[in-house]
């Protein structure tokens, strides 16, 4: 078993398959990774660029090279000492015609095998969708559809089935109705299949019957062809006899055609937040256990897979029971082999929040640690007057707390507000079981829930049979404290009841039987809602909608915390060591809202807050030929314009000159791109469900003048001459967090292609192709630093610091992999200006140095390395024993007192090791 040291995420697609990656293995052996951490691999909506909309989980994907390409990547991983995670989804599938198993439930219903897949509310308090399922598909309302003849049946020769097409959708009939489209046909042998598909409403074994009609109509349809679709031409919409006709048969399915605007207020089944493309799996029933991870198991007592990673843990009913239940069972399926098997789970933690011990996980994937390093890198100083910069020039609030509120409500009575109406509903029906509560009223549930939720302060607990832990108990109480103080007293005594409902009494305290699984399920979708709450509310709207520094807006962060200490970061790293020393680390993913590097240089402006402040108010004055009007207000609107003056600073790419027209022109392509986007995920002027294209015109209007035209060609030029002032900085910034992610304790993750400088946009744009030949061609461990850094610019500086600090890891092991962690004591002027701390196993010392809010040292300097005199006095105080660089090979002194610009006069940061072979010093 390959022991976990570091990985390289990559994202597959048909784009770029297994095979593509094979032939890079040497390449990423090289640069000191030891596992591939892979998007999902299992069979996904055909032409999918992410894999997370799985259609199929029995099989590898056959647009990435299928199984046997997964095999070759295997084995070349395993032949040279490598190891292959794979991202698993157990938490949904793609609504899709390719999802057989979901087809089979629109043609069955309630009676079909896997009905009990799908998180479906088939006994719906509206009588009109009881046994019914929603499929909110129809580009406008259902009437106009059905006139203008975009619902059209069909039949599949083949198969012996009939369809209703909708554009790309196809949905099948049920086997029922087939009576009524054979009906009447003139052809014996049809009339006999008619007549046995009208008996199957009461006949027992009815799907496996209806799949042997259906056999029996594919042998009979080359002879009995014409009298099918002359049965067809009596359900096209081209008279009013036929469009009526048609509705009949649709109203007889098990589903309810609508259009997409319903799917908020009316559907009944769990969607993947609000995605309607994805339905949600009851993955806590053993049977979908078993039928969605079978080729998940298959490939790990194989020996292919080496590691899981589980997307969304979240959206399960019980995280814990599925981690648990998981780990019990690959460790069943690896018998005697040796090595650990991790396990690491896609988790967003709140601040406080710790991921509970006992999910026999080995950490999360590591946004918490993109948050802890971000803290650590913004300056506090900077945070008021960057506050009121924003607040003064947009109107909006400085409290991030307010606009996650504002927007908590605004999905709840929104996007999820199907979601919220299903568990309110199932509320007062727990309130009617018993006469204590049956005078709560729906109204009061409502008012009450909402308040709760809105008040939420983490993602979801996780309260079980046995109750809340004492994490989870704290953050309900801090919900009903926030959630009192907005109702008035008349509605406490209900929170009070929620309380006790949702978890305060622990679920065994009542009698064993059907209100007490009743109240587990209750419970189960209470925590699933809050999850997609938190998310749609803070990551797709507040974000969108605050930006006093977008820096800290990103998946995992709170920006209402603008920065952090580095005892701050001390204590958080001795916590991962103690409870997670497997964790993931990361700092840049596909989910990222911008890059790790364009964060990296965004963060420089906390130093220079007033600087920035002036930088702004004149853009905006140069900006104003460029401000448009519509409805009679300015567009872009102030915020949508700091924002995006934010966005082009933070990710302007570097040595592209104001004066490209070429250039600028496709880097205004790219951000059009997250323009579009943030208007959209803000909900204020304009929407997905509702876009003010106007609007939006106006604003990409804006954006391409700016970077495409004369006419203002001075603020393209004071932008560009901005970001030149701040990008050393940036990039020193980078590196420290590039070394901090592979040093503290944990297991560095390297999203692909980021060995060089990523200024990144939100997805797409975070998926672009790699050109990993480039990269395989510049790797050169040997290569002299000054020459590196001399020219920086081509990221090949970061990727050398990569490779020497990966290899590092490759040689001492157990030294990163258990190793203690120990912060260092710093001395003199600028002590406040580095982290520095010791990793220790054994005899085995590992010494990270690093620069942090640096930009009074690094001054003008043209490269990212403060001139050795400009620390000045500072000194660090190091253990007594032989220390050598591990990036750049020189014996380096020890002991207390060590002035640091004899460590970081070479190199931007440093990493010093134990010197093999040699006593401690005396």
């Amino acid at each position: 078993m390959v022991e976990l040291r570091a990985t390289l995420r990559l994202q597959f697609h048909a784009g770029f398959m297994l095979d593509d990656a094979l032939e890079m293995v040497d390449y990423f052996h090289d640069l000191g990774i030891s596992h591939i951490y892979a998007s999902p691999l299992l069979a996904a909506r055909p032409g999918s660029t992410h894999g997370y909309d799985v259609v199929d989980p029995t099989r590898v994907n056959p647009e990435l090279g299928g199984e046997p390409a997964l095999r070759r990547l295997a084995d070349a991983l395993h032949q040279r000492g490598m190891g292959l995670i794979m991202d698993i989804v157990p938490n949904h599938m793609a609504v899709d015609n390719a999802n057989l198993w979901w087809q089979d439930v629109l043609q069955w219903g309630a009676g079909s095998p896997f009905a009990g897949f799908f998180d479906i509310t088939w006994r719906s308090q509206d009588e009109f969708m009881r046994d019914r399922l929603l499929l909110p598909i129809l580009r406008t309302d259902y009437l106009e559809v059905l006139k203008a003849g975009e619902l059209q049946l069909s039949f599949e020769a083949a198969s012996g089935s009939f369809f209703i097409h909708h554009f790309d959708h196809r949905m099948p009939v049920a086997m029922a109705s087939y009576a009524d489209i054979l009906a009447d046909t003139g052809d014996d042998a049809l009339t006999r299949i008619a007549d046995r598909c009208a008996a199957l409403v009461d006949e027992f074994g009815a799907h496996g019957i209806g799949q042997q009609i259906r056999q029996d109509l594919a042998a009979a349809a080359g002879a009995s062809l014409p009298a099918i679709e002359r049965a067809l031409t009596r359900f096209t919409a081209d008279t009013p006899e036929n469009c009526l006709r048609l509705h009949t048969l649709l109203d007889q399915q098990h589903y309810r055609l609508a259009s997409w605007r319903t799917a908020n207020d009316d559907i009944n089944w769990r969607r993947f937040f609000d995605v309607n493309e994805l339905v949600g799996l009851r993955a806590e029933h053993p049977q979908v256990f078993e039928a969605t991870h079978r080729k998940i198991f298959e490939l790990i007592e194989a020996g292919l897979i080496d590691g899981l990673r589980i997307d969304h843990i979240d959206g399960l009913a019980n995280p814990r029971a599925y981690c648990r239940r998981l780990r019990r069972r690959v460790d069943r399926l690896r018998g005697e082999r040796r090595g650990h098997f991790p396990i690491h789970v896609e988790k967003i933690l709140a601040a406080d929040e710790r991921l509970p011990d006992n999910w026999m996980v080995d950490g999360t994937t590591g946004y918490d640690f993109m948050n802890r390093v971000s803290l650590l890198q913004h300056d506090p100083n900077g945070q008021a007057e960057l506050a009121d910069l924003w607040g003064s020039l947009t109107g909006r609030s400085t409290d991030f707390t307010d606009e996650i509120r504002e927007a908590r409500r605004l999905v709840l009575s929104g996007s999820l507000a199907a979601d919220f109406d299903v568990l309110s509903q199932a509320l007062l029906r727990l309130a009617r079981c018993s006469l204590a509560t049956r005078d709560i009223t729906l109204g009061a549930i409502r008012r009450a829930l909402r308040a709760l939720i809105t008040h939420y302060p983490v993602y979801r607990t996780y309260a079980c049979v046995c109750g809340q832990s004492a994490q989870d108990r704290r953050f309900f109480d801090q919900a009903l404290a926030g959630a009192r103080a907005e109702l008035s007293s008349n509605d406490w005594p209900v929170l009070e009841q929620l309380d006790r409902w949702l978890g305060g009494t622990p679920l065994y305290a009542n009698p064993p039987g059907a209100k007490r699984r009743f109240q587990q399920r209750l419970l189960s979708r209470f925590h699933q809602l809050t999850s997609p709450v938190a998310a749609k509310s803070v990551e797709d709207t507040a974000f969108y909608r605050s930006a006093i520094l977008l820096s800290r807006n990103d998946v995992g962060f709170d920006p209402e915390r603008f920065s952090a200490s580095p005892d701050w970061f001390h204590q958080e790293c001795i916590e991962q060591a103690e409870h997670f020393p497997l964790g993931i680390l990361t700092t840049a993913t596909h989910d990222h809202k911008r890059g790790e590097d364009a964060r990296a240089r965004l963060a420089v402006v906390s130093e220079h807050a007033p600087w920035f402040n002036i930088q702004v108010r004149f853009w905006h004055n140069l900006a104003e030929p460029l401000i448009a009007t519509v409805n009679g207000q300015p567009a872009p609107s102030p915020a949508d314009e700091l924002m995006l003056y934010q966005t082009l600073f933070s990710s302007w790419p570097l040595g592209l000159s104001a004066d490209d027209d070429a250039g600028c022109a496709e880097f205004a392509e790219r951000v059009e791109a997250w323009q579009r986007k943030a208007l959209r995920e803000a909900k204020l002027r304009s929407s997905w469900a509702a876009p003010d294209t106007a609007y939006e015109e106006a604003c990409h209007q804006f954006l391409r003048r700016l970077m495409t035209t004369h006419e203002v060609i001075e603020l393209r030029r004071a932008l560009a001459h901005a970001v030149k002032l701040a990008a050393c900085n940036g990039a020193l910034n980078s590196l420290t967090q590039c070394l901090l992610r592979m040093t503290t304790p944990g297991v560095p993750d390297l999203y692909q292609g980021c060995e060089y400088w990523d200024f990144s946009l939100v997805d797409p744009d975070n998926r672009r192709p790699v050109d990993y030949a480039r990269r395989a061609s510049t790797l050169a461990p040997a290569a002299a630093p000054a020459e590196l850094l001399q020219h920086w610019h081509d990221g090949r500086i970061k990727q050398w610091l990569i490779t020497q600090v990966l290899n590092c890891r490759r040689r001492l092991p157990e030294l990163f992999r258990q190793g203690n962690y120990q912060p260092l004591t710093l001395h003199g002027r600028h002590a406040d200006r580095l982290i520095a701390f010791s990793r220790q196993h054994g005899d085995e010392v590992a010494i990270t140095i690093a620069p942090r809010l640096a930009a009074p040292l690094l001054g003008d300097s043209e490269a990212p390395l403060i001139p050795a005199e400009r620390w000045d006095d500072t000194l660090i105080d190091l253990p007594s024993v032989y220390l050598t660089s591990a990036l750049t090979g020189e014996a380096v002194p020890s002991g207390p007192a060590v002035p640091v610009s004899d460590l970081l006069a070479m190199v931007p940061m440093n990493l010093l090791v134990t010197t093999q072979h040699q006593e401690a010093k005396p």
